[in-house]
């Protein structure tokens, strides 16, 4: 059997299994998150430029001592192009 394989029996052997299935794609998934991060981090000036974050129907409260943005439109637009571009890789 596998488990005699391992210096030290059925532990080593489950560890193994827990690292191979389980840490492998969580580090895959960490790595692309960052990836994603930093992207959208280096995309995000060119994105101000264009508008977006100041469309019609963002919520913009400024007072003297008290500012309030909440991007409810460019939230809704970001999230039907992520909803598409995931629709259109899942086929």
């Amino acid at each position: 059997m596998f488990i005699k394989n391992y210096p030290y029996g059925h532990m080593a052997y489950h560890n193994a299994i827990f690292v191979k299935l389980i840490l492998t794609p969580m580090s895959r998934l960490l790595i692309i998150l960052g990836l994603i991060l930093v992207i959208i981090g280096l995309i995000f000036p060119w994105l101000t430029k264009l508008g977006l974050g100041r469309l019609p129907g963002d919520i913009a409260i400024e007072r003297e001592n008290f500012h309030f943005y909440f991007p409810i439109t460019t939230s809704i637009l970001i999230s039907l192009i992520l909803t598409l571009l995931f629709w259109l890789f899942r086929r």
